[in-house]
């Protein structure tokens, strides 16, 4: 219970018992206000949260914790020993392996058993609306909003009545704690995916099995496509073929050359072409390196065969489009280079 102190002096008697297997959460008893004490404040989707205490508490046999009621979420799961929530005129049963939310405003009391106690693992947390103006579709932003609006819809209706921790919510607490144990790079990225663990895998206990979202399918030509371009594009420099790129995408030359003439409305050689004489194009006016070394430094092992294509696709020589943008081509002469260049052409 986040309303109380946690009892730090006496554990429930069957923590003491011999033979006892060992409690997975008594690491946590080191520090048991380790998170507590961390400004803990993010943002997922559009929502704000900020915990207020993620702690292990134990209750001594007997103990009753009076009732009372938060303005906020708190979350109560039970890793070890018995115990009895109240919530209103209603009795429920505490034991290993049960969690439940008593969220804004519901009145609670809770007492543990009179012989073994009971330890308690509680998020308090508060969970606001926040201003989402800017996201960014491209990015998943939107799938997120969903999903923690979705989450959230779910811990609003949630009836404060135990249910039982199918999806092992508690391990995210232990995970929370061994982070801060650690303090690993990405401390607060991965605190923060802890928590938005325990919400999620609490929802998901009282979730209509019709609730399970879905991230949209992928158009599979598009993104081969995509695939294709980014290779060609980092391997330009070099020969590539079409049965390289295709196996890399991993479908059939044939198919990959139909999802060139679908997708980029032209055959795959030339898309290579293409990527290469705007590279070239590019050098032509930020280098002075002679064309042929150009040439070979893009994939053309025959620096001859530039010259036609070149010309084909820009309308003048390698030399002429140099010297259209102001660029003097280092060595021979601009006439006779450009004789050289005609006579290749």
């Amino acid at each position: 219970m986040s309303g109380q102190a946690p009892n730090r002096t006496e554990a429930p008697q069957a923590d003491r018992r011999n033979g006892e297997p060992p409690f997975a959460f008594a690491r946590m008893k080191r520090r048991w206000d380790a998170l507590d004490r961390l400004d803990l404040r993010f943002r997922w989707g559009g929502l704000g949260i900020r915990v207020l205490r993620c702690h292990l508490t134990s209750f001594a046999p007997g103990q009753v914790i009076a009732a009372h009621k938060h303005s906020e979420y708190e979350f109560h799961f039970i890793p070890k020993g018995k115990g009895t929530l109240v919530v209103g005129d209603a009795t429920y049963p505490l034991q290993e392996g049960l969690f439940y939310l008593t969220g804004p405003d519901v009145v609670h009391e809770q007492i543990s058993g009179p012989e073994e106690g009971m330890y308690e693992l509680c998020l308090h947390c508060e969970i606001l609306r926040v201003n989402d103006a800017g996201a960014d579709a491209e990015w998943g932003d939107p799938l997120e909003r969903r999903e923690a609006d979705e989450c959230l819809a779910i811990l609003q209706t949630m009836p404060a009545v135990p249910a039982l921790d199918r999806y092992h919510g508690m391990n995210a607490f232990l995970d929370a704690y061994r982070a801060w144990e650690d303090q690993p790079v990405g401390f607060y990225t991965t605190l923060k995916q802890h928590i938005v663990q325990i919400l999620l895998r609490a929802a998901r206990a009282h979730a209509a099995p019709e609730a399970a979202g879905s991230i949209p399918a992928r158009d599979m030509n598009d993104h081969r496509f995509r695939l294709a371009v980014q290779y060609i594009e980092d391997n330009a420099a070099r020969p590539i073929s079409l049965d390289e790129v295709a196996e890399r995408v991993q479908v059939s030359p044939r198919q990959l050359q139909r999802i060139f003439r679908s997708e980029g409305g032209t055959a795959f050689r030339d898309w290579v072409e293409h990527v290469r004489l705007q590279r070239i194009a590019e050098e032509l006016l930020s280098s002075s390196s002679p064309v042929e070394a150009i040439a070979a430094g893009h994939g053309y092992g025959n620096p001859n065969y530039l010259y036609p294509v070149f010309k084909h696709k820009f309308g003048m020589t390698p030399s002429a489009y140099r010297r259209l943008h102001g660029i003097r081509q280092p060595g021979a002469p601009e006439e006779e280079k450009d004789h050289h260049e005609r006579k290749k052409s």
